[in-house]
This record gives structure tokens, C-alpha cells and sequence, in this order.
């Protein structure tokens, strides 16, 4: 038997990095980048090749960042990508692949993401992301950002189908995600609520952003191709990472859980 002391277990630090102007600048980012990818891959290796390679990357990225035991900006924004074109590719499955109509995943997806956390919240009586620090709680973060990359790509194609057009979708979820800020900011809104709410909304607002950039003109897009698109924000991405690893802007100011 072993009679020397105990030492506590040190606790996993917060793996979700602070939510600053620069976080929501990354995610967009992440959201535009993963739609045109996605698309992209689809064309060069067909859809279920990319499906299947969009899967084991996403498992790959996901794995490193639940090993690592704090938060690592290239880990995690890594991962919010995979996330980001797999969660395109899930959606475009259902419409594509198995003709399932937007009215139909949209609501499907939602419901997904509502039973996500409820789970969560039934588990842990919290959503907060200040507070993922133990592994089941990650887990249950990141099948929620799962969930809402998957909605919000079929949100997005459903407004853009439904007679908006992706510039129209643009000017509409810019507006839809000014409201969660300013009901947080005047009216008390939860910030919780307010933060996944505007979560929702970043995935169809970047990925019509790009599709509008990349798709030819008589989609009423500016025509600028999937290949040029995906390498510009692909290098937008990279630089607001290294500056948010060398800096640590997203890992000052921590609010308690």
C-alpha cells in the first residue's frame, strides 16, 4: 500500500476560448469557408468519397481537442472547421443525395439541436461555455456545434431557395443576428441564450456570404469560383488564428463558470 499523500487532480481548464469581436470574426470565417469547401470537395472526389473524407477528418480534429487539456487556438479552430464542412456536407446529403427539402431538415435540425440541450442542460443544469471543463460537458458542446452548423447550412439553402437569393439571405440573418445582442443588451435577454442564438445565426450568415461570392452570376452570385473563395477566407482564417495564438486576446479576462 501506498501511504504518501494525495495530490488533487488538477482540473481541465475552460476549452472554449473568451467570446470576443475577434471570436465572432473567426467563426463567420469558419462558417463561409466549410460551405465552399465542402462544395469543392464534392465536385473533385464526388459526395460520398467527400462525405466520408470530411468525416474522418472531423473525427481526427475532434479527437486532438478533446486530448488536449486546455485551450489551444489552432486545436480548436481546426475542429470548428472540420465541424464546419461536415456540417455543410450532412445537410447537403439530406437534400441532395436523399431529396429531403429544406422545410423538412431545417425543423429537423432544430429539433436536434433543442434535444442536444436538453440533454446537456438535464446533465449538467448549464449551458454555459464559461464552464466546459470536464469531458462530458465538451462533448455535449461540440455535438451542439455540430448541430448548428447543420441547421444553419440548411437554414441558410432554404432561404436562398425560397426566393431571397444568397445576398437576400445575407441582408437577412446580418439583421437576425443583431437581435439576440441587442435583446441581451436592453431588454435582459439570458446571455447564454443570447450567445447560442447568435451562434445559430453565424452558420447561414457566413456560408450565403461566401456562396453569393462564389457562384456564377445568373444564381445571382458575383461569380468568383469555389477555389478562389475557399483559399481567401482559408487565409483569413489562418491569420486571425496566429494572431489569437501568439496574443491570447481569446484567452484573457476568463468569466467564472
Amino acid at each position: 500500500m501506498d501511504d504518501r499523500p494525495r495530490l488533487p487532480l488538477r482540473p481541465m481548464a475552460n476549452k472554449v476560448p473568451e467570446v470576443t469581436a475577434f471570436f465572432w470574426i473567426t467563426k463567420v470565417l469558419t462558417t463561409g469557408m466549410g460551405e465552399t469547401a465542402s462544395d469543392l470537395l464534392a465536385r473533385v472526389l464526388g459526395p460520398i468519397p467527400a462525405v466520408a473524407t470530411g468525416g474522418i477528418a472531423l473525427v481526427a480534429s475532434l479527437a486532438v481537442q478533446l486530448t488536449v487539456r486546455r485551450h489551444v487556438a489552432w486545436v480548436y479552430w481546426t475542429a470548428v472547421v472540420m465541424v464546419s464542412v461536415f456540417g455543410t456536407m450532412a445537410a447537403d446529403v439530406l437534400h441532395v443525395g436523399l431529396g429531403v427539402p429544406y422545410t423538412v431538415s431545417t425543423p429537423a435540425f432544430l429539433a436536434v439541436l433543442a434535444a442536444v440541450f436538453v440533454l446537456w442542460y438535464a446533465s449538467e443544469r448549464t449551458l454555459s461555455i464559461h464552464s466546459v471543463r470536464t469531458r462530458r460537458r465538451e462533448t455535449l458542446y461540440w455535438a451542439a456545434v455540430l448541430a448548428t452548423f447543420a441547421l444553419g447550412t440548411a437554414a441558410g439553402d432554404l432561404t436562398a431557395t425560397a426566393g431571397l437569393g444568397y445576398l437576400g439571405s445575407v441582408v437577412l440573418f446580418a439583421v437576425a443576428i443583431c437581435v439576440p445582442a441587442l435583446a441581451h443588451r436592453f431588454s435582459g435577454l439570458n446571455a447564454v441564450a443570447a450567445f447560442w442564438s447568435a451562434y445559430v445565426i453565424t452558420r447561414p450568415l457566413g456560408a450565403s456570404l461566401a456562396d453569393w461570392m462564389a457562384v456564377n452570376r445568373s444564381r445571382g452570385g458575383l461569380a468568383l469560383g469555389l477555389e478562389p473563395v475557399t483559399l481567401a477566407w482559408t487565409l483569413a482564417i489562418l491569420v486571425f488564428v496566429a494572431y489569437l495564438a501568439t496574443s491570447q486576446r481569446d484567452r484573457r479576462g476568463r468569466t467564472a463558470a
